[in-house]
């Protein structure tokens, strides 16, 4: 049947396919429309209705991309095209005027064009095929392509091109740490994918595991081959850039950007309660602890009051790294305790009629969990293929530059990991989110201190290695002043360009200390 109205036609062909003893009627119908009303310029794709005694299809394609018809939609069309039973012969040659249905022009104002029958099953099969060979091209390009900052991915194959064909340390050292750097940032965005997936508790853990992957990743294979100096700076230098570089550029950025407005981070629940300054005062203790935890073996080793010299601090090291982690896990189990008790007694006092302003969209993930845990693999992979030639980089990069290790160590290396945060950081503070700052720069100083720096030592006692809490005396200083410095800058819970600077030329001042200081010998004989 056809029919035609200001130019568009209409036709339409129904027959019926014997399937066993039954007739199984198929209707294909194919719509070109240039500006359909209700969905915008394009139409698309397929929807099926299948029932016990019949199976029609819709078949739905446009000229352009697909999108999915509602299900009123395909009902109505099928209510346009009327019953199928007892049509098993091909009808093409009725006449029926377009506007004798007066609910479609109502209901359904399209200006079709064409309608033509494909007496076939297997066209919604193969759009399904199309779309799963898609899917994985999406995924490369979220993961690899869509972030600016993955421009520095080539530069991690060519430091390994360049190490077999020159041999140039520095240019093999800086080239890794640029290749690293995007990698960072993608392992935490596919950590951050796949706890959409396993709920608050798993994905605390998994932030805690991944947060940090690329220092750990590094600091092992250090490790490995006995680099444990370059494992505690490069671990301190972490800690030093997040709280004083990373948070000092935020507030700064933020304080600029704000001037007219004090950026505040005491904001209260509806009980009242303070949040993010409570927040940074607990990381805040929490780093006290890690300060204490470094310092007893120092002072132990450098005063010289070992019961057994050289084997008492690495003992005690052992044992307060263990403290350490059970007071990280007891931290991340009370805040995600905490943080859920919190949310729901915000939605308890919101249902009562306490005004609640509009909440924000719920995010939600952009690829699924299997290539979430795909991608875990392969960056973790390919990080840990990089850290080893800039390890392997590093003494002759020293040598060759005539700069000290510890600098290399304390400054440099650290911005491999802490590139995306301190870019995150300043963007949050620029958008006056500063208890989003604040989980960033003084969370992940938390992490790494409580938390990755006793898990190496542990995992140095596991590999045979004299891994200790001895951070020399130099570094230990350095860190108990600039958590001090940190910790006195968030107890009035504000914060302004001021406090910023404050903090970035703090960590000038650390910066060039490490440049002329030398590392002590490590004979302890």
């Amino acid at each position: 049947m056809s029919s035609s109205r200001g130019g568009s036609t209409f036709k339409t062909s129904k027959v019926g396919i014997d399937k066993g003893e039954k007739s199984c009627p198929v209707l294909n119908i194919h719509i070109s429309t240039a500006n359909p009303p209700f969905m915008g310029p394009l139409i698309v794709q397929a929807g099926d209705m299948y029932s016990q005694e019949k199976s029609t299809q819709f078949v739905f394609a446009t000229r352009s991309h697909r999108r999915p018809l509602l299900l009123w939609q395909v009902i109505f069309l099928w209510h346009l095209m009327g019953p199928m039973e007892g049509r098993t012969d091909l009808d093409s040659d009725e006449e029926i005027p377009f506007n004798s249905s007066p609910n479609a022009r109502k209901v359904h104002p399209f200006d079709f064009e064409t309608v033509h029958l494909a007496p076939h099953m297997g066209v919604v099969n193969s759009w399904i095929h199309k779309q799963s060979s898609i899917r994985p091209l999406r995924s490369i390009y979220i993961v690899l392509l869509k972030a600016k900052i993955n421009i520095l991915l080539p530069f991690g194959p060519l430091a390994i091109l360049l190490h077999y064909l020159t041999g140039n340390h520095v240019v093999v050292f800086f080239l890794s740490m640029l290749g690293i750097t995007p990698l960072a940032e993608r392992l935490g965005y596919a950590t951050e994918q796949l706890a959409f997936y396993t709920g608050p508790t798993v994905g605390g853990l998994l932030n805690a595991t991944f947060g940090n992957a690329t220092e750990l990743i590094i600091s092992i294979y250090a490790l490995k081959n006995g680099m444990i100096r370059i494992v505690q700076q490069s671990l301190l230098g972490s800690i030093l850039s997040n709280m004083l570089l990373v948070l000092g550029c935020a507030f700064f950025t933020g304080g600029i950007v704000h001037y007219n407005k004090v950026q505040v981070f005491n904001e209260v629940d509806l009980r009242g309660l303070p949040l993010q300054q409570a927040a940074a005062l607990v990381n805040s203790g929490l780093l006290l602890m890690a300060v204490m935890g470094i310092m007893f073996p120092a002072v132990l080793h450098f005063t010289r009051t070992e019961v057994h010299f050289g084997k008492s601090e690495l003992a005690l090291s052992r044992f307060s790294s263990c403290v350490m982690l059970v007071a990280y896990a007891s931290y991340i189990f009370f805040q995600l305790k905490h943080q859920h008790s919190l949310h729901n007694l915000n939605c308890n006092i919101d249902e009562e009629g306490v005004s609640e302003e509009g909440s924000e969209e719920e995010e939600a993930p952009e690829i699924t969990q299997w290539e979430a845990i795909g991608w875990l693999a392969v960056l973790t992979l390919w990080v840990s293929v990089l850290s080893g030639y800039l390890v392997d980089a590093i003494e002759g990069a020293s040598d060759s530059l005539n700069i000290p290790i510890a600098f290399i160590s304390v400054i440099l290396l650290p911005i491999v990991g802490n590139a995306a945060e301190h870019a995150s950081a300043i963007m949050f503070a620029v958008k006056d989110k500063l208890d989003i700052t604040l989980a960033v720069a003084i969370g992940s100083s938390t992490q790494i201190s409580m938390f990755m720096i006793p898990f190496c030592v542990v995992v140095g006692w596991l590999m045979g290695k004299p891994m200790d809490l001895n951070f020399q005396l130099f570094e230990t200083a350095t860190l108990f002043i600039a958590v001090l410095v940190v910790t006195f800058m968030l107890q009035e819970g504000k914060s302004n360009y001021l406090k910023g600077l404050m903090l970035i030329l703090c960590y000038l001042i650390v910066a060039a200390s490490f440049f002329v200081h030398m590392d002590p010998s490590n004979d302890d004989n």
